[in-house]
């Protein structure tokens, strides 16, 4: 995976900025899927990804709390632009009007593209403090990819369909 981070040179302190942008970002996508959703064909998708966002929003508090003590109020050298080579969904992926299921495409490439970065940065770290955290963070990707496809599998059959402007075939996976 491209990155224009270098991996090699990643400090503890980018590395938690890193992983704090990460939560920020995809808390924000699933509260939006949330309020967009709602309860659809006896599904409760709204509740699904509200609850999503708020397992996102306390693992970023706690990277948050634990940069805060290593590094106080230091400024951060990792900004928005290198979050879209982590996990951000491309722009325009996420759209008013998007079905349940491309919602959960949606979410669940974002948390594998997140799992794909840790797991293939993991050889370049060098420093063992962000190998430990890294391989923490591949570890919860896990954990949300399996969520997202357990969410999924109780799906309507035809939750593909609700609420869909665009109804190209194309998957998002």
């Amino acid at each position: 995976m491209a990155t224009r981070l270098d991996l090699s040179k990643l400090s503890l302190m980018d590395a938690l900025d890193l992983a704090h942008l990460i939560e920020l970002e995809a808390y924000h996508r699933y509260k939006l899927f949330a309020s967009q959703l709602g309860t659809y064909g006896g599904y409760d998708a709204g509740s699904f990804f509200a609850s999503m966002a708020d397992n996102e929003a306390k693992h970023g508090q706690e990277l948050e709390a634990r940069r805060k003590k290593l590094f106080g109020d230091k400024p951060a050298r990792v900004g928005l632009d290198d979050l879209y080579d982590v996990e951000a969904p491309d722009v325009g992926a996420v759209y008013s009007g998007m079905s349940t299921i491309k919602a959960f495409q949606v979410g669940l490439a974002a948390e594998q593209k997140a799992f794909d970065f840790y797991d293939m940065a993991l050889p370049h770290i060098h420093d063992p403090e962000v190998k430990a955290l890294f391989t923490e963070l591949r570890d919860e990707e896990t954990e949300h990819v399996e969520m997202l496809k357990a969410g999924m599998a109780r799906l309507p059959a035809d939750a593909a369909f609700e609420a869909e402007d665009d109804l190209d075939d194309e998957p998002y996976l």
